[in-house]
């Protein structure tokens, strides 16, 4: 198993990519294979500083990288040298088996989309993200950002792909699938709503429960809970918000320290053939641990290869 990973993406690159990487090597009994991209002179005296063991590690050496602002699209064509695009030839060319990175979210997209095959029969990937419940466990709340235009057959497919990842990654056996509406009756909602309601219900490869409402999302009501990326993005930026406004008014609570990112890495994109990890610009040592470990945990469990029989 081989992972790559841009050492070069996000606000504290690549220190603190590096001290992700000491901390997975550290703490996992069976380490994958780390592909360190980056620039070699900034990325080889961390390294030695913090003592990083080297025995499953190469750096790959990259002089050019994607900065976050850059058009995603016209960086990736231009900086063929930058860690993300050498990340995704070689994830594309099976020298690595994943891809992990905290630069330009765009990019990342760009690159998955047109570097790695959608799983047969796809509509189109999704994002999803880690909803914290009230009750001690968690919940998976999809499209977050990807897809702000849906139909209806792509939220039926992210119902499929966000059961499996919950059953797979979250351990919740027989996920509760509820569709985002403003109401709980069958004929609610939009047009959007209105239409893919059916296809859930009808929909043998999941356990759907019907319509969610806004005050369900954090009590244990669903575990899948599906929407068009327009909502998703904006409820993924209001729970974001619950933690920085605790943190502010040093509210010392379990529960709301649950909505640190850092404790879920980063989101995977799902609906693709080989995993690929994005985390968020200000990742420090924790993100990229778990980033890594998100990943593994996708090919070790076989995510993927799931979801394909699952749509198919």
């Amino acid at each position: 198993m081989i992972i790559a990973i841009d050492m070069m993406g996000g606000d504290f690159a690549p220190l603190e990519a590096v001290k992700g990487v000491l901390q997975y090597l550290q703490e996992e009994r069976s380490p994958a294979r780390l592909l360190l991209i980056g620039n070699q002179e900034a990325i080889a005296p961390l390294i030695s500083e913090y003592n990083v063991p080297q025995d499953l590690l190469k750096i790959i050496h990259a002089d050019q990288v994607i900065d976050m602002h850059e058009h995603p699209t016209k960086a990736l064509k231009e900086k063929q040298r930058s860690s993300i695009a050498i990340g995704f030839h070689l994830l594309a060319s099976g020298k690595a088996d994943a891809f992990i990175s905290a630069g330009n979210t765009g990019a990342m997209l760009v690159g998955t989309l047109f570097s790695i095959k959608a799983l047969e029969g796809v509509i189109r990937p999704t994002i999803s993200t880690i909803i914290p419940k009230e009750s001690g466990g968690t919940g998976l709340l999809l499209d977050v950002g990807l897809n702000a235009d849906c139909k209806p057959e792509q939220l039926n497919q992210f119902a499929v792909m966000g059961s499996v990842y919950a059953q797979l990654i979250l351990g919740i056996d027989n996920p509760r699938v509820g569709l985002i509406n403003v109401g709980e009756e069958e004929g609610k909602g939009n047009i959007l709503a209105q239409a893919t309601y059916p296809l859930l219900k009808e929909n043998k490869h999941i356990n759907f429960i019907g319509n969610i409402e806004g005050r369900d999302l954090l009590i244990d009501k669903a575990d899948v809970m599906v929407c068009e990326g327009f909502t998703g993005n904006i409820l993924l930026k209001f729970a974001e918000s619950l933690y920085e406004v605790s943190q502010r008014k040093q509210v010392k609570e379990e529960y709301f320290e649950r909505f640190n990112f850092e404790n879920y890495g980063g989101t995977p994109i799902l609906g693709v053939a080989k995993p690929v990890v994005i985390g968020h610009g200000i990742s420090k040592a924790k993100a990229f641990k778990n980033m890594i470990l998100v990943a593994q945990k996708m090919l070790e469990k076989d995510v993927l290869g799931k979801m394909k029989e699952e749509l198919q």
